[in-house]
């Protein structure tokens, strides 16, 4: 990266709204997130979300596409990846001992993996991501969900489509978030986040820097109509969660290398939707 660009990418970010729209941005990469629902995380009022927005437009470290009606900001990649590279070649001179632990060694993964999915209520979509991957995984993977904000209990469509397809639910109840980020907690190997609203949460960095994702799903307790239609929100959920998750635990995690695994996990969603 050149210096001139590297000095204006650093003024950019100088404004705290500024990095934390751009830190909040990179959650959701490589999609793009609506400016609506930064300003409402960050609480901007969305005036002064739109010249920051445009600022970091200008200095190339996000882009913005419509789509429809809205409009998407998604971090661009390639410039992120430069800034920080300057930073550790040019300006840090290769100096391993400048960069933090968790870049200088090699990620060490084996199983079993720790996997937590993480929503907002804990109630339905995290729910059955925890029970898929506990039987699809076998013995690879310890699967655990939370909420940033759980309900009473997990929502009785999504044991009802659990139970209907073998799944057993006696063991599934809602849990805080901050239940796994204790001394004491399981160490996790992944972090995917289901719900746009958990991936604008602004969580602790968690012990070991696990690789994480959001894999944002439309939340079927949302769904209105009668019960069967309610029901069937359930089962489109559940089988998005499925093909995700096979797809998830067919990969060799061992022998991928971070930034090759960080990419397969973020264009999972797409590779497993159907037409």
């Amino acid at each position: 990266m050149e210096h001139d660009a590297a000095a204006r990418a650093f003024a950019t970010l100088g404004h705290p709204d500024r990095l934390a729209a751009l830190r909040l941005i990179l959650r959701f990469a490589p999609k793009g997130v609506r400016p609506t629902e930064i300003a409402d995380a960050l609480h901007i009022k969305p005036n002064t979300l739109s010249h920051h927005l445009a600022d970091l437009a200008a200095a190339g470290l996000v882009t913005v596409t419509r789509q429809g009606r809205s409009l998407f900001y998604a971090a661009d990649l390639t410039m992120t990846e430069g800034l920080i590279g300057y930073l550790a070649l040019d300006l840090g001179h290769a100096r391993a001992d400048l960069l933090p632990e968790v870049l200088r060694k090699p990620p060490q993964v084996s199983a079993p993996f720790h996997v937590l999915f993480l929503c907002t209520g804990n109630s339905a979509r995290s729910i059955m991501a925890e029970a898929l991957l506990r039987d699809l995984g076998a013995e690879r993977f310890i699967a655990h969900s939370a909420g940033t904000r759980p309900g009473p209990a997990p929502n009785p469509f999504a044991l009802e489509v659990l139970a209907r397809n073998e799944h057993a639910t006696e063991n599934l109840f809602s849990k805080p978030l901050d239940g796994f980020q204790r001394a004491a907690a399981p160490k996790m190997q992944f972090v995917f986040t289901l719900c746009d609203l958990a991936a604008t949460e602004d969580c602790p960095p968690w012990p070991g820097q696990p690789i994480s994702a959001h894999w944002g799903l439309p939340d079927p307790a949302r769904a209105e109509g009668t019960g069967a239609q309610k029901a069937l929100a359930f089962a489109e959920c559940y089988a998005q969660l499925r093909r995700r998750i096979e797809a998830f635990v067919a990969l060799p995690l061992e022998s991928l290398d971070r930034r090759t695994l960080q990419k397969r996990l973020d264009t999972l969603p797409q590779q497993t939707k159907t037409e």
